[in-house]
């Protein structure tokens, strides 16, 4: 894979009949052969991007205690704010802030005999000091899940699939995880890592980047391109 920058496909283009077959093609290419691309034209407005990020902001900018408040430690169900460098990642510490986010649902009574990650179904926290993040990132989540249902029917169309062949995935309660970040940067940690190479969890990953750089992305085996800011695309 000889990829210099990360392919940008067009997400209106598969709503469109005379650009629908081609999109597909560059959808497959760009999921099987490098598995980022920018999406531009996703249909979740501006403004609403812009939202989260200013709450995003909003919300590590709050003093250490009212984060505390919210600590991962405080929620049986992982959500929560961590501070940096509380994560590992092949034995060297993250350098970043973070807060998750996930489905807004009541926790399940459970008995002994339940499976271990229906405990992860539950309430999140939210600070006290910012009641607009709630509101904010819920509608986010919302749009998100929808743009994540329709990028999966193309994905199976993609594949000559059914239509529907990973609704099931989601389901009538798709279980959507936000994660805020902050990478307090090299001149206040003295270290090279933000975060360490990974792979998400998920079956999706949405990425809403702002204007600083730094992100990189493997293309092939030991071969990193940088994931540049693009304006108004998740990638």
């Amino acid at each position: 894979m000889n990829a210099t920058t990360l392919p940008i496909l067009d997400l209106a283009r598969y709503a469109d009949p005379a650009e629908k077959a081609a999109f597909l093609a560059d959808l497959r290419h760009a999921a099987r052969d490098i598995g980022f691309f920018y999406l531009i034209n996703h249909g979740v407005d501006e403004s609403l991007q812009q939202a989260v990020q200013e709450q995003s902001r909003a919300f590590f900018a709050l003093p250490d205690a009212q984060k505390q408040s919210v600590a991962m430690i405080h929620s049986p169900h992982f959500r929560g704010y961590n501070r940096a460098a509380s994560e590992l990642t092949r034995g060297q510490p993250d350098w970043r802030e973070q807060f998750d986010i996930g489905a807004e649902r009541p926790a399940l009574r459970l008995d002994e005999r339940a499976p271990r990650w229906q405990r992860l179904q539950g309430p999140n926290l939210w600070p006290e000091a910012l009641p607009s993040l709630r509101p904010t990132l819920l509608t986010w989540q919302r749009e998100m899940t929808q743009v994540g249902i329709t990028l999966l029917r193309a994905f199976a169309e993609a594949l000559h699939l059914p239509l529907d062949a990973f609704d099931g995935l989601y389901g009538e309660k798709p279980n959507e995880h936000i994660k805020l970040i902050r990478y307090p940067g090299q001149q206040e940690t003295q270290s090279a890592q933000g975060v360490g190479a990974h792979k998400d969890s998920g079956f999706l990953s949405f990425l809403l980047q702002d204007e600083q750089k730094g992100l990189q992305v493997e293309v092939s085996p030991d071969r990193w391109i940088d994931a540049t800011p693009l304006a108004a695309a998740l990638w």
